[in-house]
């Protein structure tokens, strides 16, 4: 129904841009092509994404606020994978591992962008990801699409092609909080998933090759408990992250819905749907306290959480994980959908 754009700030690598799209029912989404940055999300009059007011802000944050991760979205262990008998180095961003495709993914590149003002509003990204960027093999050509449906979705639409086998597992970095951006933990909001298991992570936050049920356990959200109640669980997992960065095994197969998050005190309820096998659950637990925030607010710890859909993480060391290889002229496809209701 509308897509506006207005400058937003300046950098090295260029001029950026907000776009605002707005649909027929008044759900509107603001996006950067500064790392397709999703910097506010407002339903009901309701901004239910973290995110900060400045360009600055963002250039200086490791948070990865709703911004696109690529080439590989989470951890690979060590730093390094082998396909087809090669090993690749890749740069160490996380302690010894690599994360969210290193010194400067996708969230740090200013992607060319395609306005589509119809009934249901688009924002086309677009990049080239060089052969050897980061360490991955291959030039990859990326095509990320932003839709406001008429049924209250954000749509995300991602696509990418390679000239050499490589790895490409894309996913968005959204911060949830359905009672409002500024309205403190989401300690109190219910979460439903339909998975049965979940990977466990070593020390490091990267999943061991185990896979665990989720029966009798905090990370059971076939059962509807809040946040708080599981926080407080006394279990390993739980204890060593200060609460959830974890992989679930979703249900299922194709395009369906995955999970539902309702914020107790909007009374908003999200649904995710993706045909993804994974997704990582992150509930903040390394937010600090900045009061830089987005409209003045103040974040930390558990102010807001994360349903990144995925291949599992470190999928290369287990074979009996789904992949994230993408292999040469194949192309990769895939949608993620939060609607509101």
């Amino acid at each position: 129904m509308s897509v506006t754009k207005e400058k937003f700030g300046e950098c090295d690598k260029g001029t950026v841009y907000a776009y605002t799209l707005v649909n027929k029912n008044g759900l509107s989404a603001e996006i950067l092509n500064y790392g397709g940055v999703i910097r506010k999300l407002i339903y009901k009059g309701i901004d239910v994404v973290l995110g900060y007011d400045t360009l600055e802000e963002y250039l200086s944050s490791n948070t990865y606020f709703s911004c696109l991760i690529g080439r590989n979205s989470n951890r690979i262990e060590n730093s390094e994978f082998e396909l087809n008998g090669k090993t690749y180095k890749l740069f160490a961003n996380d302690g010894e591992n690599n994360l969210h495709g290193g010194r400067s993914g996708f969230d740090k590149k200013i992607w060319d962008v395609q306005i589509i003002d119809e009934d249901e509003p688009s924002l086309v990204l677009g990049i080239t990801s060089p052969d050897g960027e980061e360490g991955f093999p291959g030039t990859v050509n990326v095509k990320v699409t932003y839709t406001l449906t008429n049924d209250n979705s954000l749509k995300i639409n991602y696509e990418g092609e390679g000239d050499e086998d490589t790895i490409f597992n894309m996913t968005n970095h959204a911060y949830f909080n359905l009672n409002g951006h500024d309205s403190g933990t989401i300690s109190s909001h219910v979460l439903w998933m339909n998975s049965d298991f979940y990977t466990p992570n070593s020390q490091n936050c990267i999943p061991t090759g185990e896979i665990h049920t989720v029966s009798d356990t905090p990370f059971d959200f076939r059962l509807k408990k809040t946040f708080g109640k599981r926080f407080a669980i006394e279990h390993h997992q739980i204890e060593l992250f200060g609460g959830f960065d974890h992989n679930f095994v979703l249900n299922g197969t194709g395009y369906r819905k995955v999970a539902v998050l309702k914020g107790d005190k909007s009374g908003i309820s999200m649904e995710v749907y993706t045909d993804r096998p994974g997704i990582q659950l992150y509930t903040g637990n390394a937010i600090k306290e900045d009061k830089r925030c987005k409209d003045g607010a103040t974040y930390g710890k558990h102010s807001g959480l994360c349903l990144e859909t995925q291949a599992f993480p470190n999928n290369l060391r287990h074979s009996h994980f789904p992949t994230s290889i993408l292999r040469k002229g194949v192309k990769f496809k895939t949608i993620t959908e939060y609607r509101f209701v």
